[in-house]
């Protein structure tokens, strides 16, 4: 049985497209073109960014001389992530504010002096002159305590741009510059991504767009009829949730003539990354598919041949095309072959075209082998695993 078993082995493995059973009658096994409904995938380059990505800026120049976070850290909005040396922001604060303490000074004494003018213009002891003088020194004096208050709050908040906070919550980047540094607006000390959820882009040819926008009535409804997506990682694993196209851009790429879209995908794991990158796998379906093992067609440079049994029991060396996106098992033929139409399964390599051929049907194949299996010694079988 053991032998047996072995020889079936070796005789199956001969059967592909590789070679054949010596059967000795011509005999070829011969499948009759049928539809089926197939599950089918179209793949596309993806970056991957987070939901929100800042570059971190600072406001105004000087040294670092806090770091408070480190690389992968997780941070909330409004979290001070860098300190810059504030001594000169201090110094013009409280600069500042000694001027709007001598303002105030100049509006307390402006404000008496207007009182008593009033009173003094009420017994008629002073004109009107004096009295429209007091007055107006009065608002001026309130003036420069307005200038003097604006001037304190654009200090402080210039003071307060030395205290670099979070914008958003998230997660930080890298932290390119140490404590020390010199840094102005012109540098990016570090990104905050919000990783919560990620946004996955890629990109469709001008022609599928057009087919999915006019075939949903337009990109609205393309964005709603779009399939759940799949995310294929970096390392070849599928991500375990899958994504909703929620975009699509209107205007078309001029150097790739092709059309941006944009997948929401859930990350409660922190798996992915922003800045990563990966593949969206598009899922399709196709009612009446012909579908054909890969192992009954011949390839030749970029183009896809199979065996046609014809008139007269001869085969004919046919040139077919299939979709692009497999499951490397079996092809998807797009032209070449129609229902009806029967191909050789096993043997190929064996063929020529226009060769005369004895049709059996797979089965009868299978049985023959078996029957040629038992009849088989052990040193046919020893001979033939050693080919």
């Amino acid at each position: 049985m053991l032998m047996v078993a072995a020889a079936a082995t070796v005789l199956v493995s001969c059967g592909g497209g590789g070679g054949r059973p010596t059967f000795g009658d011509n005999e070829y096994p011969v499948e009759t073109v049928s539809t089926q409904s197939a599950a089918m995938q179209t793949t596309y380059p993806a970056t991957i960014n987070g939901i929100q990505d800042v570059e971190i800026r600072p406001k105004v120049s000087g040294f670092l001389t806090q770091i408070n976070v480190s690389e992968g850290q997780t941070v909330s909005a409004g979290q001070v992530l860098f300190v810059i040396d504030n001594e000169t922001y201090q110094a013009q604060v409280r600069q500042a504010q000694a001027a709007v303490n001598t303002a105030q000074s100049s509006v307390n004494t402006a404000k008496l002096t207007f009182e008593n003018t009033k009173q003094l213009h009420a017994n008629r002891v002073v004109g009107d002159y004096e009295l429209q003088t007091a007055e107006n020194s009065f608002l001026s004096a309130q003036a420069g305590l307005a200038q003097a208050q604006a001037a304190l709050a654009s200090a402080k908040e210039a003071l307060s741009f030395c205290y670099v906070k979070s914008p958003a919550a998230g997660v930080v980047g890298t932290l390119p510059f140490k404590k020390g540094a010199l840094v102005s607006a012109s540098n990016i000390l570090t990104h905050v991504s919000d990783i919560s959820k990620m946004e996955v882009y890629f990109s469709l040819t001008e022609k599928d767009m057009l087919t999915l926008s006019q075939g949903e009535g337009g990109l609205r409804g393309a964005v709603d009829a779009f399939p759940p997506v799949k995310l294929q990682l970096a390392d070849g694993s599928v991500y375990g949730y899958d994504g909703h196209v929620v975009a699509i851009s209107g205007v078309i790429d001029k150097s790739t003539g092709s059309v941006q879209m944009k997948a929401h995908f859930p990350n409660p794991d922190k798996l992915l990354k922003s800045g990563g990158s990966g593949t969206i796998i598009v899922p399709r379906s196709a009612d009446a598919a012909i579908v054909i093992p890969q192992s009954v067609v011949m390839e030749v440079q970029d183009k896809k041949f199979v065996y046609l049994l014809k008139d007269s029991n001869k085969v004919a060396y046919t040139e077919i095309t299939v979709d692009p996106q497999n499951d490397g098992n079996n092809y998807i033929v797009t032209g070449g072959l129609q229902v009806g139409d029967k191909y050789v399964t096993n043997g190929i390599t064996k063929l020529s075209d226009q060769m005369e051929i004895v049709p059996i049907t797979p089965q009868r194949y299978q049985e023959k082998i078996r029957e040629q299996a038992k009849a088989m010694t052990a040193g046919d079988i020893v001979g033939a695993m050693k080919k």
